[in-house]
């Protein structure tokens, strides 16, 4: 419908096409339409002129600022270099790929302060010593930029983690957090008649992940030529993969299978486990290890120092020697003491924690160390 513009008071009326006069609606003048008809539809017109004109303007001015950007504004900018950028949605690539966990239960009573350093230092080792792509390696943790560590974002990553494996791919997970037990869902399902947990962020509202979910999850559908190194940074976490043997601090393989008979291996594959503790004991945060006195889970830590330092001698290490050098260090460590802030072990001021390899085959454990 056109608009007739009322010349003394400016007030613009709809003007409808039979009529052939019309009272302005603000100074009520009765305005004659054949003598101004022809103004209003020139007003109208004009309106619409100056409408198209502004969106064609519009139109230029995105051009070209799309012109002068580094990129295109509908591609997302490539990730910074050495930052882990895989997708918990997208399909892994095949070969190295990495699911990397750290939960610091920001703002709740059980809040940690090393697990936010703890994945930043795992996945700088991951990228730069055993070059796993960053397309590959997923990170959750509540730092900006990544997914929370929330018990669905977790379940889902596990998933992640081997959809899609074939033979000759090489699996990491890690995770830097709080862990529990709890009596065994399944009768006769564990030696000692506990199950171990992992916490999420969420635990306290959604629950904890417990092993035998884990054990399902990664380790039942490793198939012939996939191997998988589990790194649990957290207390109780000595069998946590429910893997069916372990290695004792003598170097000697010992059975852990469960009494009921159930099965806990893979599909050909191989499963290894190292974990912060055994299942009775807790671990820590410390800053005894660092010259910065920043925390860090002392399992962690004392895992990649050992690596770290066999590659700087340009020496090979191997499964024996990367446990030595933790149980080493945290001896040492143990002794010194030290105050640990977001205690993995609440009540404890000295590091009194034994970490433990399992597997779900025995293996010569002077076998060189790799990812």
């Amino acid at each position: 419908m056109e608009a007739l513009t009322c010349k003394r008071c400016k007030q613009t009326s709809s003007l409808p096409p039979s009529a052939q006069r019309i009272r302005c609606l603000g100074c009520q003048t009765l305005h004659s339409l054949s003598a101004t008809g022809d103004a209003a539809r020139s007003t109208t017109q004009e309106f619409r002129l100056d409408i198209s004109k502004k969106k064609t303007e519009a139109k230029d001015l995105c051009r070209t600022l799309r012109r002068k950007l580094p990129f295109s504004t509908t591609t997302p900018p490539p990730p910074p270099q050495n930052t882990p950028c895989a997708s918990l949605r997208g399909k892994p690539r095949p070969g190295r790929r990495a699911l990397v966990c750290g939960v610091s239960y920001r703002k709740q009573k059980h809040e940690l302060k090393g697990s936010a350093l703890d994945v930043r230092k795992m996945s700088a080792l991951l990228l730069e010593s055993f070059h796993f792509p960053q397309e590959s390696v997923l990170v959750l943790t509540e730092e900006d930029g990544f997914l929370p560590p929330t018990r669905e974002n977790i379940e889902e990553g596990l998933r992640w983690l081997v959809r899609g494996i074939r033979p000759g791919d090489s699996l990491v997970f890690y995770f830097s957090g709080h862990g529990k037990r709890q009596r065994e869902e399944v009768a006769g399902d564990e030696i000692d008649g506990f199950d171990e947990t992992i916490c999420p962020v969420d635990f306290e509202a959604n629950g904890m992940i417990v092993d035998n979910f884990i054990n399902r999850a990664i380790v039942r559908p490793l198939g012939p030529g996939v191997k998988l190194h589990a790194i649990i940074d957290s207390c109780h976490s000595g069998t946590i993969l429910d893997l069916p043997h372990v290695c004792n601090a003598r170097g000697e393989w010992e059975d852990n299978s469960p009494p009921s008979g159930a099965y806990k291996g893979t599909k050909g594959g191989k499963a290894i486990c190292f974990s912060a503790c055994e299942d009775y004991q807790l671990a820590a945060d410390t800053t005894l290890f660092s010259s910065e006195r920043e925390m860090t889970g002392a399992m962690t830590i004392t895992f990649i120092n050992a690596i770290k330092e066999s590659q700087e001698r340009n020496e090979k290490i191997s499964y024996k020697g990367v446990m030595d050098a933790m149980h080493e260090s945290i001896k040492q460590a143990g002794k010194s003491g030290g105050i640990f802030a977001g205690i993995r072990r609440r009540f404890h001021r000295r590091i009194l924690q034994d970490p433990l390899l399992s597997s779900t085959e025995e293996f010569n454990t002077s076998t060189e160390f790799s990812l």
